[in-house]
């Protein structure tokens, strides 16, 4: 049986690979549609065909880019503003315009820590995603941007405390900040050992990030086998339901309870 359809939206290259590539290749391997939206980098970019070759490892098409830089990388994106300072309402108006296109069951995207390490492109995708999903349902916001669709649920990519493990070391190792969540705001804990071999390929796939000895990407590769998969077995969410409730259902009195 088809599982939902999937839209992911990340910031960078790679992230779709390590925060939900299981999750991608799971929902794909089962004929449901799947894609991913990238904020930074641009097409014929170095790190846009890396990420051509994960999405096809992980069946989730083609690269879509918003074309924004990097915060970090200002050559990853030549004479687009930083992902970071482009104005809010053109970033959402692109992002709504994938959304409408593709009518995802579900929206995968960072929480609002920007992941483990609070990367800002992280955080700053959390915050447009969440705008763009709301609005892709209505139909006066970006007309332009084609017919209204509502997904029915934004799914955080997130790490809870328990779940950070010998990772949280390995990032302290190269002065990154580890940000995890209480346990109790994860909604779907997601065992993809059984698609494993296809995310690592998928990680893999991005080379110029597996040879930065700080990336994550770099730090996994040169990890035994066995710690690599410890680390990248499982994938957590936050579960956030996005369509209304229909009047006279639920809590018809207030807002509380």
């Amino acid at each position: 049986m088809s599982l939902p359809s999937l839209l992911g939206v990340f910031a960078h290259p790679d992230d779709e690979s390590l925060l939900a590539g299981g999750v991608l290749a799971r929902h794909a391997a089962s004929g449901a549609r799947t894609a991913v939206v990238t904020a930074t980098w641009t097409a014929g970019s170095h790190r846009a065909a890396e990420l051509g070759d994960a999405l096809r490892v992980l069946g989730a098409g083609e690269p879509r880019l918003l074309e924004y830089a990097d915060a970090r990388v200002p050559e990853s994106a030549p004479g687009r503003p930083r992902f970071i300072d482009a104005p809010l309402d053109e970033a959402v108006a692109r992002l709504v315009r994938h959304v409408r296109e593709l009518r995802p069951d579900i929206v995968v995207t960072h929480d609002a820590y920007g992941q483990l390490t609070g990367h800002p492109d992280h955080v700053h995708a959390h915050r447009v995603t969440l705008l763009a999903v709301h609005a892709a349902g209505l139909e006066h916001l970006y007309p332009e941007a084609g017919e209204p669709w509502q997904p029915g649920a934004l799914c955080l990519a997130t790490h809870p405390h328990s779940g950070v493990g010998e990772l949280g070391g390995l990032l302290a190792g190269v002065g990154k900040t580890v940000r995890s969540v209480p346990d109790e705001r994860v909604t779907a804990t997601v065992d993809v050992r059984p698609w494993l071999d296809r995310k690592w390929a998928a990680v893999s796939a991005h080379r110029s990030e597996t040879e930065r000895r700080r990336s994550l990407p770099g730090i996994l590769t040169r990890l035994p086998a066995e710690a690599r998969e410890r680390i990248l077995a499982t994938e957590w969410f936050t579960r956030l339901a996005v369509r209304p409730t229909p009047a006279g259902s639920g809590n018809p009195g207030g807002l509380t309870g």
